[in-house]
């Protein structure tokens, strides 16, 4: 591993070609916290892999693709966004290129005093992942292929931040 590599890892933002690490994830949001408020109560996590089957197809992989400086700074304002309404401090990195079925494609940690806190901002952070980050998922299936997925809101749409408090059930 560089050290490139090993500055990724506990990024609390990343985008790679890289596997993803979810040690490393956990590592950056318990290390170093410069607020002192937020300490070992819980940590939350999310770890979305590639799966083999999706709408009745059997899925032989996936291709994602992404404009890293726009996700990178998509991933800062989720973070912002997050901050504001949870005690909580995260990390999240996505992975692009090719993806085989049970490698993992995002990652998310939340650590929080709360556990509710840990939750909540977990759910809510994969929800504004798939409406605002630019980063598209192409699958691939026996039979064919098609896009799916990928930024569909405007960040500054605030019906669309609410929706996705209303999908992560957290009304």
């Amino acid at each position: 591993m560089s050290d490139n590599r090993a500055t990724m890892d506990t990024a609390p933002y990343a985008i790679t070609t890289d596997p993803l690490n979810l040690d490393a994830l956990i590592t950056a949001v318990t290390s170093g916290s410069p607020d002192a408020t937020i300490g070992p109560g819980g940590i939350t996590s999310f770890v979305g892999v590639v799966r083999n089957e999706n709408a009745g197809r059997r899925v032989l992989r996936l291709e994602y693709e992404g404009y890293d400086p726009l996700a990178l700074r998509a991933f800062e304002r989720i973070g912002a966004e997050t901050a504001d309404r949870w005690d909580v401090r995260i990390a999240l990195h996505h992975r692009l290129g090719t993806l085989q079925i049970g490698e993992a494609s995002v990652m998310i940690a939340a650590a929080s005093p709360h556990r509710a806190d840990a939750f909540a901002a977990c759910r809510y952070i994969i929800e504004r992942v798939k409406q605002i980050v630019p980063i598209w998922k192409h699958e691939f299936f026996e039979g064919g292929d098609v896009w799916i997925e990928g930024a569909t809101a405007d960040p500054e749409d605030d019906v669309a931040r609410q929706d996705a408090i209303r999908v992560a059930g957290l009304e």
